[in-house]
């Protein structure tokens, strides 16, 4: 991966996270900490974190769905 795909994949990334974040709020009533810490300890953020795996490329809702089936949040 060259530089410009590397910033393109970490921005991508950050802003899954920050999606993921507010949905979590939103939806479960945690506070910004934990829904970062859920997220970051996943195994669905190994995935995102993974280029080989395009989930990062995925749009929010698609990925939040992974994460709530991981999560057992259905």
């Amino acid at each position: 991966m060259n530089k410009k795909q590397q910033i393109e994949f970490q921005y991508l990334l950050e802003q899954l996270v920050h999606d993921l974040t507010l949905m979590l709020m939103s939806d479960y009533g945690y506070d910004i900490q934990s829904a970062i810490n859920i997220i970051y300890q996943s195994k669905t953020f190994e995935k995102m974190e993974n280029p080989d795996t395009g989930l990062y490329y995925q749009s929010s809702v698609y990925v939040y769905t992974f994460l709530k089936e991981e999560l057992n949040l259905q």
